[in-house]
Parts: structure tokens; C-alpha cells; sequence
């Protein structure tokens, strides 16, 4: 106590000097209108960037609950949107016009809880499961373009295969010329997929967009699935080797949605049907 003492006495001439320049700069705010008024506005402008900032990192911690909200309801409007005969998913989430669709598909948001992209065999683990209503063979896809297909499910978590898994392929086509065959990956590059069985009478370019086909009953059609980026004619084939730069980012997924075709297993007993009559 005594040492505070002292050192107010001792430097009382600067604590004298602060107490009444502080004092002038009151009377002069409350007896000049104009400084008052920029006092009060830079005052205002202080404090509301001090609120913003507290906001900004407020809503940086929620951006987390915020995403999972956002991919809940996006799955949502795309289960609605399925529901009418006339409109159809773009590659891109946006309905197109009067195009009529008899697939029904069902959209439930997951997030990605395990993904793997450097091995020849990679897989995708997401955070729901049976109790979810997830089974396998539904597809997985996000805002970008396809993802893979559920294989296994728990009670609260499924794993599927990724596009990048040479143990799975998709039915893709040339969006411009409708044409279908094949899509792979070769296990080299992540961000590549090969599409084969496109015969040399196709016209096509680089930069072509190639979209999943109708003659999958995992995805509905015209998902996006990536651009052609290099094109190939090897000897002695009719069909070209072509290279598709694929849309999504697989190291930087985190919300998806999983698709499920409501009439597949009506699909699949009509051509079980259809196998065994020509087995008789």
C-alpha cells in the first residue's frame, strides 16, 4: 500500500495532466454540438465493429450446426422435387423444366466420417446407418457430382465404395451426344476416371460434359460426373480411351446425400423374372 503511495506522489503531475485533459475533452463534447456528434458517430462505428467481430466468430463455431442444417433441408427439397413427374435433378441440384422422369428417389444427408483417396481400393464412411433406413446399393452423391455406393450398413454408420475403388464402376454418357458405356478408375490419379465403350463415330471434344446414365438404378440420371480431358484412339480398337477430369474434390468432402430408388427392387424383379424365363 505504502509503495502505491509513493508512486502516486511521485508521479502526480501525469495523473494531474491525464485527469484534466480527460476533463476538457468532456466539456468540449458537451458544449460543441459538432464534436459531440463525431464523438457519437465514431463511438457507434467502434462498437458496432466490436459486435461484428463477436458475431463473426460466433457464427464461425456454429458453421458446423449451420452446414448440417443446410444439407438436411437440401436433402429434403430433393426428395420433393423427385416427387414430381415433371422436373428432374440437374447435375448441378437445379430443376430443369416439363421433363418428365417415372424414377422416384429419396435424398437423406450424411456427413463423411472416414474417406481414403491414396489406395487402390478406397472406401467412404458416413454417419448413418440402419436406423436411418440405409441399405446397401443406394448411391451416394454430393452438390458436385456422384460419390459411390453404400456396400455395408451398422446400426449408425454405412461404408461404401468410393469412385475411387477399382472394384466399382458407373453407367455413365456423353451428355451432349447421349452416349453411354462404362466409367472406372484405374487407381493412378484421384482426380481422374476412365470412360470406355464409346465407339469412333461419336463426335466428342475435351471439356465434353459426362453425366450418369439412365441405365442406372443407383443414381438418377444426369447426376454430374466430370468433363472429358484427354481422348485417345488406340490401334486396332473401335472404341476411344477417354479421360474424365471427375467434379468432385474427393479429399475435401464432408456433407453428402445418399439416394435411394424407391422402385429398384421393383426394377430388379422384373429382369430376375425376365433371366429365369429365358433359362427355361
Amino acid at each position: 500500500m505504502r509503495a502505491l503511495f509513493r508512486f502516486f506522489l511521485k508521479n502526480y503531475a501525469f495523473f494531474l495532466f491525464l485527469f484534466l485533459e480527460v476533463l476538457s475533452f468532456i466539456l468540449i463534447y458537451n458544449f460543441n454540438s459538432y464534436q459531440k456528434a463525431r464523438y457519437l458517430n465514431s463511438s457507434n462505428r467502434v462498437t458496432a465493429g466490436v459486435y461484428n467481430t463477436f458475431s463473426s466468430v460466433g457464427n464461425y463455431f456454429r458453421l458446423a450446426s449451420v452446414n448440417k442444417r443446410l444439407a438436411r433441408e437440401n436433402a429434403m427439397l430433393k426428395s420433393l422435387i423427385s416427387d414430381l413427374p415433371y422436373v428432374r435433378i440437374t447435375p448441378y441440384s437445379v430443376v430443369s423444366t416439363a421433363e418428365f422422369t417415372d424414377s422416384v428417389y429419396r435424398f437423406k444427408s450424411a456427413r463423411v466420417v472416414n474417406n481414403s483417396v491414396d489406395k487402390q481400393y478406397n472406401y467412404i464412411t458416413l454417419n448413418k446407418g440402419r436406423k436411418h433406413g440405409i441399405k446397401p446399393d443406394m448411391g451416394v452423391i454430393c452438390s458436385e457430382g456422384i460419390v459411390g455406393v453404400i456396400t455395408h450398413v451398422s446400426e449408425s454408420y454405412s461404408l461404401g465404395f468410393s469412385v475411387l475403388n477399382k472394384k466399382w464402376g458407373a453407367s455413365a454418357k456423353l451428355k451432349k451426344s447421349g452416349t453411354f458405356g462404362p466409367l472406372s478408375w484405374d487407381g493412378s490419379d484421384a482426380a481422374f476416371a476412365n470412360l470406355t465403350g464409346i465407339p469412333f463415330h461419336v463426335e466428342l471434344a475435351v471439356g465434353d460434359t459426362v453425366v450418369t446414365s439412365s441405365y442406372s438404378s443407383v443414381f438418377p440420371e444426369g447426376i454430374m460426373i466430370g468433363t472429358v480431358h484427354s481422348i485417345e484412339q488406340p490401334p486396332g480398337d473401335n472404341y476411344y480411351k477417354i479421360s474424365v477430369q471427375l467434379s468432385v474434390d474427393f479429399r475435401s468432402i464432408s456433407y453428402v446425400d445418399i439416394v435411394e430408388n424407391l422402385k429398384k427392387d421393383e426394377i430388379r424383379n422384373l429382369e430376375r423374372n425376365k433371366t429365369n424365363d429365358s433359362e427355361l
